[in-house]
């Protein structure tokens, strides 16, 4: 269905892919994994006309084609669904999939034939999705899934899917999966990049591993485990468990008292009561949507509760700002990096000093800003997160995902904070990097910091995590022991089974 022959591309200095051969059979799920900046976005942003190579050849159903932009690519029946869904908020569910494939005249939009055609469509796969909803009134899960009807209202026989599962919860990936094998069945080919062994495990049919932009190994998934993939990725083997000693916890370091956090339709948070001491990590586990966005925003100073307090060695600092709070010692590790996390345009060094721009040594005393200590954190940050590549005048948006994250993670860690709310910490980031993480967070922990830490990765909560909240419709619904509570009991928990 689609074959890239020699690709080359170059940013710059940086050699993005060199030489990358790949193939995708006809109706077949084919996985891309491989770490961080291996190159695996870059490949099919390419296929999908978002870059040019620099040279190589492009085949789709055995013919040379060029593929100069997207629109060249949808016109030769391939979608992509990015990692950072492209949708607009304030139109409904129709005027997103319509929008540049519009039916009728500029005059006169047929929009009633969309939407009868969207359901249709919706119907036939099982989608469940409303044409005449708004964007901004779905959960995560659905907007993926109207992304993919947007790719398919263009007849996309070939769909390629970046990390289609980073936003989603444990049950919304069996749906999501049960949805790509039907598709598959009716005659479609996927590519899927993903960093989740288990979901290549699986889900796929091949496996093409990239590594510092090369293709290093393909193989048919059933001849091929974890382990091996892991190795082939990384480069060495890779711990697929967190390692870590039970918890000395000491003095309460956070304490929240019936807080309430109004959301966008209602109250998000509703009555929460916990606290975290030093020397552990408290987890809390929920399908997304439940009240941790809120919580989180609200304990760094982003949000005003509505009533409630919470209290952070000992003081009541309810009505503290961010920046009051991080100076007490709160860091925050925000779930969207790209929203809350970055300046995108700024560069790694720039980026490196936010929430400490303002006071020495990053400022002289002259209250000029100080570039020896801003090149010197910097590069702190750099070498001990292994962020790549290591250069600190690029801008953060040319990074990865995930190096943006070890950014992010590193930046937050120079604080040497009393208290880390960290919200999703190794989305979309590699397996290597995922072991590198919660090695820091572990670490964190056994030096005496108190870590509140949101997941939507049911398994890196419970194995991070030393003892389990678990919060469905903005109230704690229980605290379980992680080591002792079975994922399916969590999971029940989270859903009201």
């Amino acid at each position: 269905m689609l074959e890239l022959k020699n690709i080359t591309k170059t940013f710059g200095d940086v050699v993005a892919n060199n030489d990358v051969s790949i193939t995708a059979h006809d109706r077949t799920i084919h996985a891309i994994v491989g770490e961080n900046g291996a190159g695996k976005s870059t490949i099919m942003r390419i296929a999908y006309g978002f870059y040019r190579a620099d040279s190589g050849e492009i085949f789709v159903d055995g013919r040379k084609v060029a593929i100069d932009s997207p629109a060249d690519a949808i016109a030769l029946g391939i979608g992509m669904v990015h990692q950072h869904f492209m949708l607009v908020d304030t139109m409904t569910v129709a005027e997103n999939i319509v929008l540049g494939a519009e039916t009728g005249s500029a005059m006169n939009l047929d929009l009633e034939k969309a939407n009868r055609d969207i359901k249709a469509l919706s119907d036939e796969l099982k989608l469940a999705i409303n044409p005449r909803a708004m964007i901004e009134d779905l959960s995560v899960g659905q907007q993926q899934r109207v992304e993919l009807l947007k790719a398919l209202y263009r007849d996309a026989k070939l769909l390629i899917l970046d990390e289609p599962t980073a936003v989603l919860s444990p049950q919304e990936v069996e749906e999501f999966f049960a949805i790509l094998r039907r598709m598959k069945e009716q005659g479609k080919t996927i590519i899927i990049i993903t960093h989740k062994l288990d979901e290549v495990l699986a889900i796929s049919d091949e496996v093409t591993v990239m590594r510092d932009g090369k293709v290093v190994g393909e193989v048919k998934t059933s001849e091929t485990n974890a382990k091996d993939l892991a190795r082939m990725i990384v480069g060495r083997d890779v711990l697929l468990r967190v390692e870590k000693t039970d918890s000395q916890p000491k003095a309460s370091v956070l304490e929240v008292k019936d807080l309430k956090v109004q959301g966008k339709h209602g109250l998000a948070v509703d009555g929460v009561s916990f606290e975290v001491r030093a020397g552990e990590i408290v987890g809390i586990a929920g399908i997304e949507g439940n009240g941790q966005t809120e919580l989180i925003e609200a304990l760094s100073g982003l949000l005003r509760p509505t009533s409630g307090a919470f209290y952070f060695d000992g003081k009541d600092v309810t009505s503290r700002t961010a920046r009051e709070l991080k100076e007490l010692g709160i860091a925050h590790i925000p779930e969207d990096r790209h929203k809350r996390g970055l300046l995108l345009h700024w560069d790694l060094a720039e980026n490196s000093i936010l929430g400490v721009h303002y006071r020495p040594p990053i400022v002289a005393a002259a209250g000029l800003m100080n570039g020896t200590a801003i090149t010197q954190r910097i590069e702190e940050i750099i070498e001990r997160f292994d962020v790549r590549p290591p250069n600190r005048s690029l801008p953060a948006k040319s990074l990865s995902g995930g190096n943006q994250q070890k950014l992010i993670i590193g930046r937050e860690f120079e604080l040497n904070p009393k208290l880390l709310l960290v919200s999703q910490p190794t989305r979309g980031v590699d397996i290597g990097a995922i072991e590198f993480i919660h090695r820091k967070l572990i670490g964190l922990r056994d030096a005496g910091s108190a870590v509140l830490l949101v997941s939507a990765e049911l398994e890196e909560v419970t194995a991070l995590a030393d003892r389990l909240l678990v919060l469905r419709e903005g109230k704690i619904v229980g605290e379980v022991d992680p080591k002792t509570t079975s994922t399916e009991d969590i999971g029940l928990m989270m859903t009201g089974g």
